[in-house]
Formats: structure tokens, C-alpha cells, sequence
């Protein structure tokens, strides 16, 4: 590419990112007039050619000292801290001399002047809609949903993955390109005020909440906390945009409190909206009708059913009409490690990407709904980032998962001791019960895990594979299966 060529791609110009982050740059040496960036990385491996390489200064690492080979492979823009400069000024200075054709700016924070550096590309683009998506569990499939529906419409760029942290939403927002019409954005959080900072990023028109639960509630104390962080997902809407809230949550009311557009909710027992439940295909997913016309999610569980009305609800406030919807939510196929069905010489579902006390109950519930003329074996591995609550979560998972109806259940990770103990010393309903505990969960004890399963399982059995994504259950897939997949 020349240098002018580059210079035309440049996502934003000097002058605007110096604007946006309060920012100024370090030494004399650099032409201004070859001043262009196309991405924007906060991991040195993934910087290439004229990346905007933003340095992060986290509990365990900083990413200043990645900086000399974030050039060498072609950073073309640096922030740099103002922290960090102090410390060594002369070594920064002598760092701009050498590479002249790398812009250095220097910030108070980096991780604030990616957010704002964020807040101004996005306002660069006035006509584009903007959507997020929140919620304690089930944001990520939704999300996932919502793409595919709003794909019918719109030309969208979204999230990869779950980028939709502090740094991730803003690394998507970079994603975003001249000729897109939507963008739609997922926020997560794991701190007091996480969502605020990603709204006031990204200033989302349109907002959807899946559920209040108690993902993160350790971080937070109470779900009315999570509640009160949740809605900050609306703090930008307009009286042209729209709120759509899960009717059946307890906090549907507060989150509804002081929204400036229309309220839309949605759920089963939402009355007069054109919606009507058909049937539960168990592992095949659920039937319903939009406006009379039969759709099918082949995403299984109630939960995921939910997480289809959202985005229904979504779509139509942006136009889409019922066949724009069926066509939409028929083409999503599950995320791997989120209510994934594996089909091989057991049905195995694969659900654990991620684990907090809501979505532990919700799969087992499911599972213990689906009916099957084999046995059913339950793998429950630990809930992490649960806090002073995880002992009494853990407990009442075993709990659930004793009256879930399994044959078996065998339970991984430490924190899962408690649930355990728990299910072992409820003595009701743990007769024929088999019951197996993994204090640890390396690749050998995965391995154990899977030799204790298959000498007690039969070929069409069913299995539950249930945790937060550290305890990495998704390992005995293959061991399992051999990889097959439905």
C-alpha cells in the first residue's frame, strides 16, 4: 500500500485521536503527514502492519515492555502512559528517534484512550444503528441470534467471539467500516460500572437484557447491584430507540425505570404479541409461531427459547417482518461449548463455555427434561468468580442435580467438593445413584473422568457437560465422541 493509499485508509486521522484520548506526542521526529493506522490491538501478537498498538497495564503484566516488538511487526501508532513515560523518558525519546515513522502518543491511561479513542470512530459513522446486548448468562447465544436475524436486513458487523469487555467492546467498535448499516455489540462485565463505560463507548440506541442473575455477583454483592449495572445498557437511548427486557424477571420493572424509548417485553407468558409456543423438541431445540408463521430453533432449552424472543422482539422493532425473522433464528447453529449437541456413539450436550448458578440450573433442568431411553450422566465442573457465595451455589448444584433425575453425576474442580458433599449426604432420591468427585481437572484426570463415564455409560446415553470455561470439560469431548459432531 502507499503511503498515501494508507494514509486515505486510515481508520482515524492524527488530530482526531489526539482529540479523542487527551493526547499528545512524544518527540520531534515524526512526519505528521504519514500519520495512519487500520487496526487497533491490544496483544503485540496480533499487531501487523500499521496497527494502533495499545499497551495495558493489568495486575500481573504490562504491556509497555511489548512496545519495541510491536514495532519491529509494524505498530505504526503507540500510546504510551504517562506512568510509564515518567519513568523512563529519556529511553522513550530515544525509542521515537529510531523508529520516525511510528506515531507515540502519550496518554494517562491506555486503557481509558482506547475507550475514548472507541467513543470517537463510532461517531464517525452517524447513520450507523447501534444494538447491545447484556444480561448475566445467555448474552452471547443471544447475541448470536440477533446477528443472524438482523442479517436479514442489515448489513452488521458484531462482536467476534465474546469480545465484550472493557477492551473488547472497543476493539470491536474498530471493526466497524464505512457501508455498514448496523452494529451490534455485546457487554459483559465483571466490575461496578463496566457497562457504563461500554455504553458510554459505543451509546447503544437499541438495547436488549437477557436476564438478572448472579453471574459476578461476588464482584458485586447483590443482584440489585448487577440489576442497577445491567440497565446501564439504556442510558443512551432515545425516545426513537427501544428497551427489550425479559418480562419474567423480578427486576423487569426496575429495569424498565426511567427509560426514555419504548419498552418492549418479552417471554412465554407475553399475551397478545403474535407469538405462540408449538412444542419442545427436547435436544432438537423448540417450534413456535411468529404472526402465524412456524419457526424452528434448533438451539435446545426453555432458556435458549428465551434468548430467540429477544432477538424476535429486536427484529421487529427494527422492520423485520416474520419471514425475515423465521429465516434468521432457522440459520443460527449452536456456538461450540454453548448448548451444543453432539450426537456420536453418546448424545452429549456441551455446555460449558461458561458456568454461573443461573445457567447450572437451567442445564440441568434441561437436562433432566430431555427423554431418552438410556441413562443420564451429569459432569459438573466448578462455577468460578463466585465469591463468598460459592460454597452455598455449589451446594445447592448438587442439590439440583441429585433431583435433575440422573444415574449418574460426577462432579470436578474443587469448589465442586461442596456440591458433592452435598448431593452425597441428601440421602433422598441417591439410592441408585452413582455419584463420582475429580478434586482436580488436568489433562489426566480429564482422562479418568472420561474412563469412569464410559465403564458406566451405554452407547446412546446421555450426557451433561456442564462448567466455567477454566475447567475446560470441553476436553472430554473427543474422548467421549472421537470428535463426532450431530
Amino acid at each position: 500500500m502507499s503511503d498515501l493509499a494508507a494514509l486515505n485508509n486510515s481508520l482515524m486521522t492524527l488530530d482526531e485521536l489526539l482529540r479523542a484520548v487527551d493526547g499528545s506526542l512524544i518527540g520531534e521526529s515524526f512526519d505528521c503527514t504519514s500519520f495512519s493506522f487500520t487496526n487497533v490491538v491490544t496483544d503485540s501478537r496480533n499487531v501487523t502492519d500499521r496497527s494502533l498498538f495499545v499497551p495495558l497495564i493489568g495486575e500481573f503484566q504490562d504491556g509497555h515492555k511489548y512496545i519495541p516488538g510491536a514495532i519491529e511487526k509494524g505498530a505504526s501508532v503507540v500510546f504510551a502512559a504517562r506512568s510509564s513515560f515518567d519513568e523512563n523518558p529519556d529511553g522513550y525519546i530515544e525509542l521515537c528517534n529510531k523508529h520516525p515513522d511510528t506515531a507515540f502518543i502519550l496518554v494517562l491511561n491506555t486503557l481509558t484512550a482506547l475507550q475514548k479513542a472507541a467513543e470517537a470512530y463510532v461517531a464517525k459513522f452517524p447513520d450507523l444503528i447501534r444494538v447491545s446486548v447484556t444480561g448475566s448468562s445467555g448474552k452471547t447465544t443471544t447475541k448470536e441470534i440477533c446477528a443472524s436475524v438482523l442479517g436479514q436486513k442489515y448489513k452488521l458487523v458484531c462482536n467476534k467471539g465474546n469480545l465484550n469487555s472493557e477492551t473488547g467492546l472497543p476493539l470491536s467498535c474498530f471493526e466497524i467500516r464505512s457501508g455498514d448499516e448496523l452494529a451490534l455489540l455485546e457487554m459483559g462485565m465483571n466490575r461496578v460500572n463496566e457497562i457504563g463505560e461500554l455504553a458510554q463507548t459505543f451509546k447503544p440506541q437499541y438495547g436488549v437484557i437477557t436476564n438478572i442473575g448472579t453471574a459476578h455477583i461476588g464482584m458485586l454483592g447483590s443482584r440489585q447491584k448487577i440489576a442497577e449495572e445491567k440497565k446501564k445498557i439504556f442510558n443512551f437511548l432515545e425516545k426513537d430507540g427501544t428497551a427489550v427486557i425479559p418480562a419474567s424477571d423480578d427486576f423487569a420493572d426496575f429495569l424498565a425505570e426511567g427509560v426514555k424509548g419504548r419498552i418492549v417485553y418479552y417471554g412465554k407468558d407475553v399475551k397478545n404479541n403474535g407469538i405462540e409456543f408449538v412444542s419442545d423438541d427436547g435436544i432438537d431445540g423448540t417450534t413456535f409461531k411468529v404472526d402465524g408463521v412456524t419457526v424452528h430453533l434448533s438451539i435446545p432449552g426453555v432458556y435458549n427459547y428465551l434468548n430467540a424472543l429477544a432477538a424476535v422482539e429486536l427484529g421487529r422493532a427494527l422492520g423485520l417482518d416474520a419471514a425475515q425473522i423465521k429465516k434468521g433464528i432457522e440459520d443460527v447453529k449452536p456456538l461450540s461449548g454453548r448448548s451444543h449437541i453432539l450426537k456420536g456413539k453418546y448424545t452429549v450436550l456441551e455446555d460449558c463455555y461458561n458456568a454461573n448458578p443461573d445457567s447450572m440450573e437451567k442445564a440441568v433442568e434441561f437436562a433432566g427434561s430431555v427423554k431418552i431411553s438410556g441413562k443420564k450422566i451429569f459432569v459438573l465442573g466448578s462455577m468460578l468468580e463466585l465469591g463468598e457465595e460459592s460454597c452455598e451455589a455449589h451446594k445447592k448444584a448438587g442439590l439440583e442435580a441429585v433431583k435433575g433425575g440422573a444415574d449418574m453425576i460426577v462432579f470436578v474442580g474443587k469448589e465442586m467438593l461442596a456440591g458433592y458433599e452435598a448431593a452425597k449426604n441428601c440421602g433422598q432420591g441417591t439410592e441408585n445413584l452413582r455419584l463420582e468427585y475429580f478434586e482436580n481437572h488436568s489433562d489426566e484426570d480429564m482422562k479418568a473422568v472420561c474412563k469412569v463415564i464410559t465403564d458406566f455409560a451405554l452407547p446412546g446415553d446421555f450426557i451433561l457437560l456442564k462448567a466455567s470455561h477454566g475447567i475446560a470439560l470441553d476436553r472430554l469431548v473427543p474422548l467421549l465422541n472421537g470428535g463426532g459432531k450431530a
